[in-house]
C-alpha cells in the first residue's frame, strides 16, 4: 500500500506533568489515537528491499548512554544459543561479539550479513527453530517481562519518538517540553527518506483493534510516568469522543 505524506493536520494536547511542575508534555493525540501495530512477520517489508525479513533492524541499534549499554549487557550474558542464533559457541559471549562503533564514533549493536540479508547480530534469521525476531524480545517473552526491559532503548521506543527542547516564557519563565510524537521517516535523520519502505504511515499497518495509546500503554508510561500516562489517556479519549477530522490518522482506516 502506498504511504500517507508526511504533513497533514494534526492535534496536538500540552500540559504539565504531574509529576514535575517545570515539564510540560506536548503530546500528537492523531498519532496516539492512531489503529498503528507493528506488523514484523505480517506484511512487514522491511526498511531496505535487500533484507525484507529483517524489518527495521537493518543497521542495529545506537544505544541511547552508557546506562542502556550496561543493561542490555546484563541480559545478554542471559542468551544461550537456544534463544540466540547468532550467539558465539563455546565460550562466554563479550562486548566485542555484538557491540560495534560507528563512522561517528557511536556505539552500537553490531550489523552482520546472513544469507545476503544484512540486520542486528541479534536478529534470528527466518528458519531458526524458534522463530525469525529478535533475540532479546523472544527472552523476555521467555521471562515474561516486556521487552522494553531486555531491548536498546531505540528498539522499544520505535514508533514513538520523545524529543526535548527548552522554552522560555514571554515572561522569562522557562520549561522543558517533552513531545511524544510519530517516529515517521524524518526521524531516522536526512537518510529516512531513502528508506524503500515505512510503516507508520502506511494503512498496512494501521490495522489495530485499540488505538496505539492503549496498545502501547507500557512503553509510554515508561516514557513519561504513570500520572502523565493517566492523563494523557484522558486526553486521548475525549479526543476519540469528539470524532473530530484532526482524530483520524490518515493512514487508519475511514
Amino acid at each position: 500500500m502506498p504511504e500517507v505524506p508526511l504533513d497533514f493536520p494534526r492535534a496536538w494536547v500540552e500540559f504539565i506533568n504531574p509529576d514535575d511542575a517545570e515539564e510540560v508534555l506536548r503530546c500528537d493525540l492523531t498519532w496516539l489515537t492512531s489503529s498503528y501495530t507493528c506488523i514484523f512477520g505480517q506484511g512487514c517489508a522491511g526498511i531496505y528491499s535487500s533484507a525484507p525479513d529483517v524489518g527495521c533492524c537493518t543497521l542495529g541499534a545506537h544505544f541511547a548512554d552508557q546506562e542502556d549499554e550496561d543493561r542490555v549487557a546484563a541480559f545478554v550474558e542471559e542468551l544461550s544459543g537456544e534463544l540466540w542464533q547468532l550467539r558465539p559457541p563455546g565460550r562466554p559471549v563479550e562486548r566485542s561479539d555484538w557491540i560495534e562503533t560507528d563512522d561517528e564514533g557511536e556505539r552500537k549493536t553490531l550489523a552482520v550479513e546472513v544469507d545476503g540479508q544484512q540486520a542486528c547480530v541479534f536478529h534470528n534469521r527466518p528458519g531458526f527453530e524458534q522463530g525469525a525476531g529478535c533475540a532479546l524480545h523472544l527472552l523476555a517473552m521467555r521471562q515474561g517481562r516486556h521487552p522494553l526491559e531486555t531491548k536498546p532503548d531505540v528498539c522499544w521506543q520505535l514508533p514513538l519518538r520523545r524529543t526535548f527542547r527548552d522554552v522560555e516564557r514571554p515572561d522569562g519563565s522557562t520549561y522543558t517540553e517533552v513531545s511524544i510524537g510519530e517516529y515517521d521517516r524524518r526521524g531516522w535523520g536526512p537518510g529516512g527518506h531513502d528508506l524503500d519502505w515505512y510503516c507508520t504511515g502506511n494503512p498496512a499497518a494501521h490495522v489495530a483493534a485499540e488505538p496505539l495509546y492503549v496498545t502501547s500503554r507500557a512503553e509510554l508510561t515508561a516514557l513519561m510516568g504513570e500520572a502523565a500516562y493517566a492523563e494523557l489517556a484522558q486526553h486521548c479519549e475525549a479526543h476519540l469522543r469528539s470524532r473530530s477530522l484532526l482524530a483520524i490518522h490518515p493512514a487508519d482506516p475511514h
